[in-house]
């Protein structure tokens, strides 16, 4: 059968009509490590709608606030290229909102949990403080 024959059995979905609809995106998104200092904030790992997972992706935190950074690869002229990465606009921001996002959320977590492990004044032990006379 000639490629023309195989194209004509084939459904015909217009092009335009295709892109006009995105396809909805489920991005769960898990922050693995949280680092107070330096510009690598946090490590996330990304799934998105349960069948595609992203390892490795940096919070960094810059001049111009925080954004996220791909996995990528050193290429042989020294520059870094991503292994992955969004292709359009509007998901690389949704992907970007939702790291930070969840990131935010646990740093706030992880600043609650410090809290409510550290003792307060009425639970410390009492300490004496100057000489004690016998």
């Amino acid at each position: 059968m000639s490629r023309t024959q195989n194209a004509a059995k084939a459904p015909h979905v217009p092009e335009q009509a295709a892109a006009e609809q995105p396809i909805p995106m489920r991005v769960d998104v898990k922050i693995s490590s949280i680092r107070p200092e330096g510009n690598v904030r946090a490590y996330a790992s990304i799934n998105l709608n349960d069948c595609f997972a992203i390892r490795n992706v940096k919070v960094v935190d810059s001049s111009k606030g925080l954004f996220i950074a791909m996995p990528s690869y050193k290429a042989g002229n020294g520059e870094y290229k991503d292994i992955c990465f969004p292709v359009t606009k509007e998901f690389r921001e949704q992907l970007n909102n939702a790291v930070i996002d969840a990131y935010r959320q646990a740093l706030t977590q992880s600043q609650q949990q410090k809290a409510a492990d550290a003792p307060s004044f009425d639970q410390a032990p009492e300490q004496s403080s100057g000489m004690q006379m016998g």
